[in-house]
């Protein structure tokens, strides 16, 4: 993961919007996370609802068909794991660095 300097409060625009269409990418908020998701495998029914779910599309579908969680765009909110109905998703505490 590459550091990047953090915009400060007067650069960023009022009420934090996304003023460019597909600008949202730039931004890394996975330093906003305490919690990770973490996908059990053997309990995934790949029913995709994490996948629907996810406000950040964290969620990635594998070409064999597994989901994976791309912690670039990760903000730990748990939606996921709220909206996985065989609670194969579990919020753990990130590790600090």
């Amino acid at each position: 993961m590459s550091k990047r300097r953090l915009k400060g409060w007067k650069e960023i625009p009022m009420g934090g919007m996304v003023t460019e269409p597909g600008s949202s990418v730039e931004f890394d908020v996975s330093a906003w996370r305490t919690f990770k998701p973490v996908i059990d495998q053997s309990k995934c029914t790949k029913c995709g609802l994490c996948w629907i779910y996810c406000p950040e599309a964290a969620i990635v579908i594998k070409e064999d068909g597994r989901y994976e969680v791309d912690l670039t765009f990760c903000k730990g909110c748990g939606i996921c794991e709220r909206a996985c109905a065989p609670r194969a998703i579990t919020m753990v505490k990130e590790e600090s660095a």
